[in-house]
């Protein structure tokens, strides 16, 4: 585990996490998918999904929060991040938007302990590095203005993404 103030890094499931929120990766219609979605929903049982189906689907770049159901954390925020096009097509823009909302919605719901997996870095693409300099950059961001959450956790799948954000973080 790595910290920089209230930046924390770690590879491990996010599913495992006793946090208060956890973030989604998801796709528009909530629905379930592969990759941390699919885990998400698979550990939170059939709750999660009933639940999601009342909520509308959800737009890119932007957030909507669930129970946890059968997680150990409290919320699940869900957020859809942007396939990558190359990179004119508003991918940053919109990644941006995915950390801005799910930051912003835990604040609104009292969330202290947050933890983000690396948004549309899977199936979605995304460069790996851009990625998570838009990750760090927009936490560090938003944590200088607000005091919630209190921490936020970048939970990586393999260590080579540790070291990107360990990188990006000054150590």
């Amino acid at each position: 585990m790595h910290t920089t103030n209230r930046i924390k890094v770690i590879c491990q499931d996010i599913t495992s996490l006793a946090v208060d929120a956890i973030v989604n990766a998801a796709n528009n219609g909530l629905m379930g998918g592969g990759g941390v979605d699919g885990a998400i929903h698979a550990g939170a049982g059939k709750g999660l999904l009933a639940e999601c189906r009342t909520l509308g689907g959800c737009a890119t770049g932007e957030a909507k929060l669930t129970g946890g159901h059968l997680l150990p954390a409290k919320y699940i925020i869900h957020t859809v991040g942007p396939v990558w096009r190359g990179g004119s097509q508003g991918e940053a823009e919109l990644l941006e938007s995915c950390y801005l909302s799910s930051l912003r919605l835990a604040r609104e719901n009292g969330v202290r302990s947050l933890a983000f997996p690396a948004i549309s870095c899977g199936a979605y693409g995304y460069p790996i590095e851009r990625a998570c300099a838009i990750a760090v950059a927009t936490i560090r961001d938003f944590l200088v203005e607000n005091t919630l959450p209190e921490t936020v956790t970048l939970v990586c799948r393999s260590k080579d993404m540790v070291q990107t954000y360990m990188k990006l973080l000054g150590s």
